[in-house]
């Protein structure tokens, strides 16, 4: 009522109403009298007005309010935030899978949406077990059901003991559920072969990019040359270039090493750390193994090199090992930068400070949607942890859900329970058919004229070159576009794949790829390969080049080569 009354006061000056005439009032207050006498002087009298309601908008006509939120007065930081893996690309494919649906023409009848690592979405099944333990905990009353098998009753009743009220719907510790953070501990003992690991340096996330986030919110600090430098690999996840712009650290660029299968190169780690060093203070070292969007595994002798030039300059480690169980190629081997740095003896062991980051999205079970995860910190200054936990107490809890499902994966069921059984098959089920689609990718792509793709040797992706004709990339340029982004577009315009340009991940100048899932089913794969292979022929028909050539690595450092 006070905001209508000084709706009204005002607008009586500017004569959008009619004076209030105190025949109408008699004896009643001046809030009534206001209802009651202020009429629009378009509305006509109380008799012709009938139930039309006092407009807001038409008193204050003449006076626009602006908003107070808008893109100039937001934080530069949030726009300054680029997120490829759902950018333009995927928004573009949303509003053509609209358009099929209202019967809108097109020259394909679905979309395939291979930009982003979701299992489920692209069909693969739960893990029984999973599903299982997580039911339970979220409807207890299950937990008397022949149904489900003892091993999996077992689990839930030991979370649910862990709960406040035994409800998976109360908060949990900022850190985490206990039990799950100690069998989290125990997994990562077993994983790396006895090295010791201390449940209170593990802290459930949702999802790791919630924990990559908060240890890079306690890095980054200065002004200036003092400013925190993030080193990361190029290609890269996104999110690791999002946080790096919303929190304005400065990003530091490694090139990996695409002649060599993304290899990790300890040279070009010096390079760019000593480049950086001229305009900011290089804190923190990023790793992604196995790589995304890469698909290559670090080996042993790489790692050892890596954690010795971080504890020769000081930098804080932080080792994103989501995809440790997706090791397809038989050469390779997944190596904790933990276990590593164990072995490397404890002058290393007690004083690199790293922090490691696992997940329930990828691996076997592909569980995105629980945003389930931890991260386990090492060596973190002990008045530096309790601010850790501070700043995590602040978003109050991970959702347990997640945390359960976390626990599952790292307490799985053993050989001698009922559930052993089904539980293998169905894991070795889904990564054996993702070694197997990780290979395909890579032959079929290598048969086309025109694209290189190095082996997938694990993670979820290949990320192959593809040759971009003079003219197109000229076409792009004209249009404001990175190349790879016109081709992008063009084969989801023209086949209904949607992929995700190599320009979202970072690239060396002149080269240009694309990352594409290889989690759909085979069948659906193969239609994939196949559309690529006809779209990339005719791409480099439609803009008349007659010898497709891919350049090397090598090829782009040494030109006068070519």
């Amino acid at each position: 009522m006070h905001r209508l009354k000084n709706l009204v006061y005002r607008s009586l000056n500017v004569g959008v109403f009619d004076q209030p005439r105190t025949v109408l009032c008699g004896s009643k207050s001046l809030d009534t009298c206001l209802v009651l006498s202020v009429r629009l002087q378009t509305q006509g009298p109380l008799e012709k007005s009938g139930s039309k309601r006092f407009s807001t908008a038409e008193a204050t006509a003449e006076r626009t309010r602006e908003k107070s939120l808008t893109t100039e007065t937001m934080n530069p930081q949030v726009k300054a935030v680029q997120y490829a893996v759902r950018g333009p690309i995927v928004i573009k494919a949303g509003d053509i899978e609209m358009e099929i649906q209202q019967g809108v023409k097109h020259p394909f009848t679905e979309v395939i949406k291979a930009n982003i690592g979701d299992a489920h979405a692209m069909g693969q099944q739960p893990i029984t077990f999973l599903r299982q333990v997580v039911a339970l905990c979220s409807l207890p009353e299950l937990l008397d059901s022949p149904t489900f098998p003892d091993d999996a009753k077992q689990r839930a009743r030991r979370i649910l003991q862990g709960c406040g009220g035994q409800s998976l719907g109360s908060y949990s510790a900022s850190q985490g559920v206990d039990c799950i953070r100690q069998d989290i501990a125990a997994y990562m003992e077993q994983r790396d072969q006895g090295v010791p690991a201390d449940w209170h340096n593990v802290y459930l996330t949702t999802g790791a990019s919630d924990g990559i986030m908060s240890i890079l919110k306690l890095l980054v600090s200065g002004q200036g040359r003092s400013r925190t430098g993030v080193l990361i690999p190029i290609p890269q996840y996104p999110l690791y270039s999002a946080a790096i712009s919303e929190l304005e650290a400065v990003q530091v660029n490694y090139y990996l090493d695409e002649a060599d299968c993304w290899a990790l190169d300890i040279g070009e780690l010096h390079r760019a750390y000593q480049a950086a060093k001229r305009h900011c203070q290089p804190r923190v070292l990023c790793i992604i193994n196995p790589g995304n969007p890469t698909g290559q595994v670090q080996s042993k002798k790489c790692i050892e090199e890596v954690l010795h030039f971080a504890y020769e300059e000081n930098l804080f480690v932080m080792s994103d090992e989501v995809y440790q169980d997706n090791v397809y190629s038989p050469d390779c081997q997944f190596h904790s930068f933990k276990k590593i740095l164990y072995e490397m003896g404890p002058e290393y062991f007690n004083s690199v400070e790293l922090a490691s980051f696992h997940s329930t999205s990828k691996g076997y079970t592909g569980e995105c949607g629980f945003r389930g995860g931890y991260m386990e910190v090492l060596n973190m200054d002990p008045e530096v942890k309790a601010q850790l936990v501070k700043m995590l107490s602040v978003r109050l809890c991970p959702p347990v859900t997640g945390q359960a499902a976390m626990d599952v994966i790292v307490n799985p069921p053993k050989p001698h329970e009922p559930s052993y059984t089904q539980f293998m098959e169905e894991k070795s089920m889904v990564l054996g058919a993702l070694a197997e689609k990780a290979k395909m990718t890579e032959q079929i792509l290598n048969t086309v004229p025109g694209i290189k793709c190095n082996p997938v040797q694990g993670a979820m992706y290949a990320f192959p070159q593809v040759l971009i004709p003079p003219c197109a990339v000229q076409e792009a340029k004209a249009l404001g576009l990175a190349p790879d982004m016109l081709y992008c577009l063009r084969l989801l315009e023209e086949t209904g794949i949607c992929v995700v340009p190599g320009s979202g991940f970072g690239q060396k100048e002149g080269t240009y790829h694309f990352r594409m899932t290889i989690l759909p089913s085979s069948d659906k794969l193969k239609i994939l390969l196949k559309k690529v292979q006809d779209f990339h022929l005719k791409f480099l028909k439609d803009y008349s080049l007659q010898e497709p050539h891919v350049r090397t690595t090598q090829e782009n450092q040494h030109p006068r080569e070519l």
